[in-house]
């Protein structure tokens, strides 16, 4: 039995786009690992707005918030307290006069997770984490 050219270019064909699917799922992770990531990106950006409103709250009041509820009752203070996979709130505690920390819990390890760079100022393992931070005034430039 002879086998046809295009029955051979077609069957080249579809090994050519498993191998590519395949490669895709390798480079760029599994559709679930992927949707884990932009949720927990979604996590370090909600806990960055709390760290935001925090700073603008100690401007105007010298004080840290005593709660995310008091924090969010701050006029013009619009932020996200809750985990968006599950609702739950995340954490907010002050330390001191000046330092505070949030938390949140992450479904993946982040990028790099050692050193001191800013770059390294968001990453986490997986599971709960704690970001400690101080209290900063926000100071407008007036030019």
């Amino acid at each position: 039995m002879k086998t046809s050219s295009g029955s051979v270019l077609f069957g080249a064909s579809v090994i050519t786009v498993i191998v590519a699917v395949g490669v895709g799922l390798f480079i760029l992770g599994s559709p679930a690992e992927e949707r884990a990531r932009r949720v927990d990106d979604r996590r370090v950006e909600d806990l960055q707005g709390i760290v935001a409103a925090t700073d603008l709250y100690w401007t105007r009041h010298a004080r840290l918030p005593v709660s995310l509820d008091e924090l969010t009752a701050e006029p013009g203070v619009r932020i996200k307290t809750s985990d968006p996979a599950n609702s739950e709130t995340y954490g907010y505690q002050a330390v001191d006069s000046t330092h505070y920390e949030v938390c949140a819990s992450f479904e993946q390890v982040s990028g790099e997770t050692s050193g001191n760079s800013e770059r390294n100022l968001w990453a986490h393992n997986s599971g709960p984490q704690c970001f400690q931070f101080e209290a900063e005034e926000i100071v407008r430039n007036n030019n």
